[in-house]
């Protein structure tokens, strides 16, 4: 981990199609919705990936990210009175994060690992993350949310429909389409291959 050196061949042309996936006006929409979300105590990242990277990489702002999200007095991530200092401790806050995020509804798919963030190996993973989490938050509109919520696309929502016994009855008596029809393309008049050779 530490001594991780430069990356040559394929391992670097892989690195860098990772890294093109990176997204630096998303950046900035995350950041501003971080910072209006957690307040302004967060502080901002330098500008870049390296940058947004050094701002997440103990897993506190991602901790009070999470835990803004849910109601005064049930938050999921326990948020240490000094920031973690030691490698172990902050990886162990960015997976207090992951497992808050999957419990608040972040499907599995969209959620990085952790050294996509503390090694900076896919950044782009995080911000995949960050988007799930941040749509999640406006689609549930539990007032838990704050910022511009055209920040984030809502997610689909379920839309039950009930029907009566004579509706149901009435469309056993329609035959759909994929059923087929006996209107419509044939199979006359076709042949396949050529036709077998008798040479005498």
């Amino acid at each position: 981990m530490a001594n991780k050196g430069p990356a040559y061949g394929m391992s670097r042309d892989v690195q860098s199609k990772i890294e093109k996936k990176y997204d630096d006006e998303l950046e900035d929409r995350l950041v501003e919705w971080i910072v209006a979300q957690c307040g302004a105590d967060v502080g901002r990242p330098e500008r870049g990936r390296l940058g947004f990277q050094v701002w997440l990489k103990n897993g506190v702002v991602l901790s009070k990210l999470v835990n803004s999200l849910y109601p005064s007095g049930s938050k999921p991530v326990k948020i240490p009175d000094a920031p973690p200092t030691m490698v172990f401790k902050q990886m162990e806050q960015i997976a207090q994060f992951l497992k808050a995020a999957e419990d608040y509804g972040v499907v599995k798919t969209d959620i990085f690992q952790t050294v996509d963030l503390f090694e900076a190996k896919d950044m782009a993973a995080v911000q995949r993350t960050l988007m799930a989490l941040g749509s999640l938050a406006v689609t549930k509109n539990d007032g838990n949310y704050h910022g511009d919520p055209n920040w984030f696309m809502k997610k689909a929502q379920e839309h039950k429909r009930e029907f009566t016994e004579s509706q149901l009855k009435e469309g056993k008596n329609i035959i759909g389409l994929q059923m087929g029809t006996n209107k419509g393309a044939s199979q006359a008049g076709m042949s396949y291959g050529r036709p077998r050779q008798i040479i005498s």
